[in-house]
């Protein structure tokens, strides 16, 4: 009798819905929140007309002048030169003026009238993908890809993770400098196609364009729209914890760029290790672009390089416009697509050329092989709605700020670490979160002696930590870009939240306790 053969115990795999049934849910739970969560708001101040006008829970607005003195009246701990000048822009939280509203449930239209809401709202960023896309899809129709890859792959062969590497390195710089985050999306087409011929897989796509640039945004050093304007809004300097910062940034990218060697390292010994193994087929067939050899139509002719040349620049230029011209979507879209035109006559003529109808083609199939990403977008902000429209933000804020009251220096700071880590979920937005928590919550530092600095720290750490998670922020799209499920990338990121929360709090321990 023959023996039987044990099968092998298969592992257990987290199984997970893809992006739009998860934001989905997502949107129900958010509804469901307006029903159990008490709903209030705090009086909001913001500058306008060359006023201040505070707008009080109830939607009365009132208009003071623009002096310090009112400001101090208010109980506002910001120079009055912050409003005037511009540094804030968005409307600030009051303190000590939170109250109770009525509550304000979402009923069940609310679901796909946020999704419409959303996308409406998030259109800017929604053109500039599609612009991408298109650009992308002309590049690949000339050929200047397949070619420019062939000999690339050539000159890089045995020094694959030098690329990846700088790329890292590039991504935490542009984080911790200006927030280089939802621009990051553009490299992706650029590197991506490399990233697959030098043998490493979507996680390391990821892992050195998202999760490095998350990692600098983390670390925030002088980026306007995280550490300035919490800064700004907490009534410091921004230059006030700049040194641990710049500390804790140089530990953070080392981490990272250990991590990726490790896995990177991995993946190209064994593609069976890497976690997302079971879409490496689809994943492949929708970023690789594979030379065929030195014939006509891989030649990497002058045209072609122009062409390469004409892509490539387009990203130091949107870099160069984003952190020197204050350049937003509307403007890199534009930026993007004069490129794409000059792209396009160059593919549509000459010998090897695809005539009008070939070039538009690609402009279009291009662009739409990126509308499902432009749709997670605008569907992240549709819960974002939904939780603004029911006034809970505000009330988790009181409840927090009544929480650390009386608390140590060590048990405060741990504690508003994990509060912001509870709120960048609710609120993804840095700019967002910090004017309505820094007046509310940096104050209370001055309670238990220590610099409003580090809860700005703290609040950099706890929203950052949750955005390598959150849906409701840019993880979705990305991982839509690349079509990884969310659990693949569960599994790689959360030593880095780990990373960032117990380094990330023994760092501000340690503030806390040498101030």
């Amino acid at each position: 009798m023959d023996a039987q053969v044990e099968k092998p115990k298969k592992r257990f795999k987290l199984k997970m819905p893809g992006a739009f049934v998860i934001l989905f849910i997502l949107t129900i739970v958010a509804v469901a929140a307006t029903w159990m969560v008490p709903a209030g708001s705090y009086s909001k101040l913001s500058y306008t007309n060359s006023s201040l006008q505070v707008t009080d829970p109830h939607g009365k607005v009132t208009t003071v002048p623009s002096t310090q003195k009112e400001l101090d009246k208010l109980g506002v701990k910001i120079n009055i030169k912050q409003f005037t000048d511009g540094g804030i822009t968005a409307p600030v939280s009051i303190p000590n003026t939170y109250q109770r509203l009525k509550q304000r449930p979402a009923s069940i239209a609310a679901v796909p009238t946020s999704m419409v809401k959303g996308t409406i709202e998030a259109v800017d960023i929604m053109v500039f993908i599609l612009v991408l896309g298109g650009l992308i899809g002309v590049v690949k129709a000339s050929g200047a890809f397949e070619s420019g890859l062939l000999a690339l792959t050539k000159k890089t062969k045995g020094h694959e993770f030098l690329l990846i590497f700088f790329v890292a390195i590039l991504m935490v710089l542009g984080g911790t400098l200006c927030g280089i985050e939802e621009e990051a999306v553009a490299f992706y087409p650029i590197l991506v196609p490399i990233f697959i011929a030098m043998g490493y897989d979507s996680i390391v796509s990821v892992g050195a364009i998202f999760l490095a640039s998350s990692i600098g945004t983390c670390f925030s050093t002088i980026n306007p729209f995280s550490v300035v304007i919490a800064s700004n809004a907490a009534g410091i300097d921004f230059t006030q914890g700049l040194t641990e910062r710049i500390i804790g940034l140089v530990f953070a990218a080392a981490f990272v760029i250990v991590y990726l060697h490790w896995y990177s390292k991995k993946v190209k010994a064994n593609p069976k290790f890497s976690y997302s193994y079971d879409d490496r087929e689809e994943f492949n067939s929708m970023w690789e672009i594979a030379p065929t050899g030195e014939d006509g139509k891989s030649k990497f002719t002058i045209r072609k390089k122009l062409i390469l040349i004409l892509f490539v620049v387009t990203f130091p230029l949107m870099v160069w416009g984003v952190m020197s011209q204050g350049w937003w979507f509307p403007t890199m879209a534009a930026s993007f697509l004069s490129f794409a035109i000059i792209i396009m006559f160059l593919t549509a003529t000459g010998k090897n050329g695809i005539g009008e109808t070939g070039v538009v083609d690609a402009f279009v199939k291009g662009a739409s092989s990126l509308v499902g990403v432009s749709l997670i977008i605008g569907l992240a902000r549709g819960i974002n709605l939904v939780l603004n429209n029911g006034k809970i933000s505000d009330t988790m804020l009181q409840y927090s700020s009544t929480l650390v009251a009386h608390m140590s220096g060590p048990m405060f700071i741990i504690v508003m670490l994990l509060i912001f880590f509870l709120l960048g979920f609710i609120v993804p937005s840095s700019s967002g979160l910090a004017v309505l928590s820094m007046p509310i919550l940096a104050p209370l530092a001055d309670t238990v002696h220590i610099p409003r600095y580090v809860v700005v720290t703290a609040y950099q750490f706890g929203q950052y930590a949750m955005l390598f998670l959150a849906p409701t922020g840019l993880v979705m799209a990305t991982l839509q870009m690349l079509n990884m499920k969310y659990s693949h990338w569960l599994r790689f990121v959360w030593p880095v939240v780990v990373f960032v929360l117990v380094f990330g709090g023994g760092l501000l321990v340690t503030e806390v306790l040498i101030n």
